[in-house]
């Protein structure tokens, strides 16, 4: 699981902008969910690009590095991937379908901060993410 820093584009990091970050960017961009590597591995052959699988899981860490997509890991260790929005905030994630909402967390930046500060630690990063099931998978 990574914090959410803002995007930065692949020029700006000596990257070049290729077809595979590209056509990576699109799935993403398109998905509510966190996703593997596999599945977008699946989807973007489905639609006839070709693209290694070793590729697709270069270029997702390069992303996750860049801070373009967040990541999270299952309890079974798998990385999920997700464009997300450049604010800093954590991820409420439906354990059935995967829906997964962006949510704020103002009590929690607090205590994080609170407890940093009793505690002499300074450059504090930390990582909530919220696992449950959504309205429509509770039903």
């Amino acid at each position: 699981m990574t914090s959410v820093a803002a995007p930065r584009a692949f020029a700006e990091e000596g990257r070049r902008d290729t077809r595979q970050r590209r056509t990576l960017r699109e799935c993403l961009a398109g998905s509510e969910s966190f996703v593997s590597a596999q599945q977008l591995y699946d989807a973007i052959r489905a639609r006839g690009d070709k693209i290694a699988l070793a590729t697709i899981y270069r270029t997702l860490q390069a992303m996750a590095e860049a801070g373009e997509v967040d990541t999270v890991r299952t309890a079974e260790g798998e990385t999920l991937y997700r464009k997300c929005g450049t604010h800093h905030h954590h991820h409420l994630v439906c354990r059935s379908c995967g829906l997964t909402i962006e949510v704020d967390g103002p009590p929690v930046e607090q205590w994080a901060s609170k407890a940093a500060k009793a505690h002499g630690f300074t450059e504090v990063e930390h990582i909530v993410e919220l696992f449950g099931f959504c309205s429509t998978c509770s039903k």
